[in-house]
């Protein structure tokens, strides 16, 4: 039973976090070296990918410009304007922190194994989808802050000083630019070690989203999330969720693009990263990272919910 609800452990490790970090927060000087074991953590995190992505494989994706054109157009114009809309429509039906969760999540760069893994159920373009997430989510260690500067701002405490630049470039793009440089002497060994690095990845965002929610706890503005208010975010997720799935399918019929190659623009178009999300918001927003985080987690575990069957059912029609 609990395998069919959730189908991905990961989305166990997640709610575990979230858990853990309500009922038994840490605070004072404990929260303040979790907090830097996350950050650490991060700067690793960052630095793994970097090693781990192959610059070849970059470049040969460019061929498919349409197709690579489209992913990153929906990621990073349209899929953030359906989430600016729906925080519109919500208004004072949910706490602001909430709100600009739901744009933040609409702002996140696409996921990589799940959007390749469903692509590939599906019968869609496997090479494309595993390079079209990779670039999304190469830029979206700059796009997502910039977006997140411009559109959510003040309502989120953040803005494009030189503090929040040095944060994002020491511990993003920093880390990225060294994996990158020692790629050519330690990429064979991250290869041959892919199963303890996953395990690493999905540890470091355990961590985030347990700091985020622990600081949440601490500071009381998890009290703001009843029922009510928690009925009302699902249903605005399950919005976006489906406007990311229809709009992406309707924009790879507009592109012209083959059935195999819209299949792989809508699990890149409709996934979003919370193994970029949970770390980047913790750099981004700090102490008021949990409510921020909440829609993407949401979010995260729905699209793994619907992603199964919407791939059998493309799997059919191919």
């Amino acid at each position: 039973m609990i395998a069919r609800l959730f189908p991905d452990r990961f989305v166990l490790m997640l709610l575990g976090a979230i858990l853990l970090g309500w009922l038994m927060p840490a605070t004072g000087g404990a929260l303040d070296v979790a907090q830097r074991i996350s950050n650490v953590s991060i700067f690793a995190l960052f630095f793994l990918h970097g090693l781990r992505l192959p610059r070849k494989e970059v470049l040969a994706a460019l061929k498919s410009w349409k197709l690579q054109a489209g992913m990153l157009t929906f990621t990073f114009l349209i899929f953030p304007l359906a989430g600016w809309g729906l925080a519109q429509a919500a208004g004072s039906l949910l706490p602001v922190a909430l709100l600009s969760g739901v744009m933040y999540c609409a702002m996140l760069p696409s996921t990589v194994q799940s959007a390749i893994s469903y692509s590939s159920m599906a019968n869609g373009n496997i090479a494309a989808s595993v390079v079209g997430a990779a670039i999304s989510n190469l830029l979206g260690i700059i796009a997502t802050p910039l977006l997140v500067a411009v559109v959510i701002g003040a309502a989120a405490g953040v803005s494009l000083h030189s503090e929040t630049i040095m944060r994002i470039a020491t511990m993003l793009l920093l880390p990225f630019a060294l994996g990158q440089f020692a790629q050519s002497w330690m990429g064979a060994w991250a290869v041959r070690q892919k199963r303890l690095l996953s395990f690493f990845d999905r540890l470091v965002i355990v961590i985030a989203v347990y700091v985020a929610f622990a600081a949440a706890v601490a500071s009381g503005s998890l009290a703001a999330v009843d029922g009510g208010t928690l009925l009302v975010l699902t249903v605005v997720i399950g919005l976006l969720l489906l406007a990311a799935f229809a709009g992406s399918w309707a924009l790879g019929h507009l592109l012209g693009l083959d059935r195999a190659d819209r299949t792989s623009l809508i699990f890149a178009g409709a996934h979003k990263s919370i193994a970029t999300g949970a770390p980047m918001a913790a750099i981004l927003f700090g102490s008021g990272a949990g409510l921020i985080l909440l829609p993407a987690i949401l979010y995260h575990m729905a699209q793994l919910l619907v992603s199964a069957p919407i791939a059998a059912r493309l799997a059919k029609g191919s």
